[in-house]
């Protein structure tokens, strides 16, 4: 698939509608559906639409693992370092009116900071995993081909020293 110039035109317009499409959910998500969880899951199908097309190599030079290791950092202290700013102010841990002198206004940015480092999270934790699975699946065509190529191998070598052949090598 990775050689079809249709498919790689079509994925070159789909995958920043795709993240377009998850900022959309992120930022949407306090006034209606959707909110950091979706819109991480989203985010990371767009890059495993482009490693599907592009290849996993480029991919993981488009999103290095590195990436994975900040977006979860700092996916996580956002989230915990909202509730703690929370606290300085002198609420409980994730109450969010304490953050600003206006309480709607207060709502809206400690849901927003929560979402989105929810979103960071979860967008970095679902592209880490399908990296490992998907690195994992070129091992194992590696390791069989490796394997297939040995016996090969071995087979010609025996069939070489004038051995007889055994059940299966051909000969």
């Amino acid at each position: 698939m990775q050689d079809d110039p249709v498919i790689r035109v079509v994925a070159k317009v789909l995958i920043p509608t795709i993240m377009l499409f998850a900022l959309y959910v992120q930022f949407h998500g306090d006034y209606g559906p959707g909110g950091g969880f979706q819109a991480g899951v989203i985010f990371a199908a767009a890059l495993v639409l482009h490693a599907v097309v592009f290849g996993l190599h480029r991919a993981r030079q488009v999103w290095p693992m590195r990436y994975n290791l900040m977006g979860v950092s700092a996916g996580v202290l956002l989230y915990g370092g909202t509730g703690v700013w929370s606290m300085l102010a002198g609420a409980n841990y994730l109450d969010y009116f304490a953050l600003k002198a206006d309480p709607k206004a207060a709502q809206h940015l400690g849901i927003l900071l929560v979402e989105f480092g929810v979103g960071l999270t979860v967008a970095s934790v679902m592209v880490a995993l399908f990296f490992a699975f998907a690195g994992r699946l070129t091992h194992i065509r590696l390791v069989a081909k490796t394997a297939a190529h040995e016996t090969a191998e071995a087979g010609k070598a025996a069939a070489d020293n004038g051995a007889p052949a055994r059940d299966g090598d051909a000969g």
